[in-house]
């Protein structure tokens, strides 16, 4: 796996293919930091309100993509 700089380099770089790969891999990062970071926060009992308005999402938009992983069961 490239770096988040190598990452970064290319999309800025010359070839549309290697720039769109490098978008995709950094929203596969993305993805994987929100959901990492969603877990984090409800395990210290942050509410799915105060995760939302993180994300600037609406409390059942952040429930509905994170609640399934998440060992609470969701409450």
């Amino acid at each position: 796996m490239a770096s988040v700089t190598e990452l970064a380099g290319a999309v800025g770089g010359d070839d549309p293919v290697t720039a769109l790969a490098a978008v995709a891999a950094l929203r596969r990062l993305l993805e994987e930091l929100e959901a990492a970071h969603v877990a984090d926060a409800r395990a210290r009992g942050t509410s799915w309100e105060a995760i939302a308005a993180a994300l600037g999402v609406k409390r059942q938009t952040a429930h509905r993509k994170h609640a399934h992983r998440i060992t609470d069961g969701g409450r």
